[in-house]
């Protein structure tokens, strides 16, 4: 293609040096001459333009295989994760499962890690906690979000305080032990975002919870 593309504008500026007119004097260039000039000159930029296109393509393939190995990659270290907490928390009544978005979620119950109205941590519970913080510590490569839940009874001003107080424990309790507190995000929904039937002493139960999320570092 590049050897066409040479020859083309050779040619073309072969005509042009013969500097002759349409009528066969000198001066000028003919119009046929001109119109190939012309067509060199296109048949370069072209040619310049189709290699350009083509690097752009280039970089936009290394970029999306790039993309594709790192999106590999923390898919595996979330993959890895996650089975190293279900079995920590088998037994717990901690349910680990994984979000939409591919982060791993942990939803620990009201009923094991709080009393009611209450945002001071169990004790019984301190176990189950150090295990999920020996996983996350045991590197750098994820970030962690806690978000607290009420069931809902009582109003926004009892309940988004009460909800933010216990994912602030949560965090606290995390980053003590040995979890980086830059890595943690503490949220509080209120009664936002219900899992079950707040209808019921069982659904609301169930809704006055804390849940961890995991993402791995883009």
């Amino acid at each position: 293609m590049r050897a066409l593309v040479i020859s083309a504008v050779a040619g073309a500026l072969a005509l042009s040096g013969c500097q002759t007119t349409s009528n066969g004097t000198g001066g000028g260039l003919s119009d046929y001459q001109k119109t190939a000039i012309g067509a060199g000159i296109g048949a370069l930029a072209g040619y310049g333009l189709s290699r350009s296109n083509a690097n752009t393509a280039a970089q936009n393939n290394r970029a999306a295989a790039i993309g594709a190995a790192l999106g590999a990659g923390a898919g595996l270290y979330l993959d890895n994760k996650e089975k190293k907490l279900r079995e920590q928390m088998a037994g717990t009544g901690v349910d680990v499962s994984r979000n939409p978005d591919g982060s791993v979620n942990l939803v620990m119950p009201g009923s094991i890690t709080f009393d009611t109205n209450k945002s001071n941590i169990k004790p019984n519970f301190y176990g189950t906690l150090n295990k999920v913080a020996s996983t996350l510590a045991e590197d750098n490569k994820s970030v962690i979000l806690v978000t607290g839940y009420t069931d809902s009874t009582g109003n926004d001003s009892i309940n988004l305080p009460l909800s933010q107080a216990r994912a602030q424990a949560v965090s606290n309790y995390l980053s003590g032990q040995g979890v980086p507190a830059v890595r943690i995000n503490a949220q509080g929904h209120g009664s936002a975002n219900p899992i079950a039937d707040n209808s019921t002493p069982q659904g609301r139960e169930l809704n006055r919870r804390v849940e961890i999320s995991i993402y791995a570092k883009q």
